[in-house]
């Protein structure tokens, strides 16, 4: 949690806002490729690549 705090503070007092949705578009990403990399729907998501 403390990792988190350290980028929302890094954000707001550098004023860096257009990180936010950088950062959570490459977490959803990494989210799915970690989910679907050992099931079966793998290959449907490989597609979306």
């Amino acid at each position: 949690m403390e990792l988190i705090r350290d980028i929302l503070s890094f954000l707001k007092e550098r004023r860096k806002w257009w990180l936010g949705p950088v950062i959570v578009v490459l977490l959803v990403l990494t989210v799915i490729l970690v989910l679907g990399g050992g099931s079966a729907l793998a290959p449907y998501i490989y597609t979306l690549f």
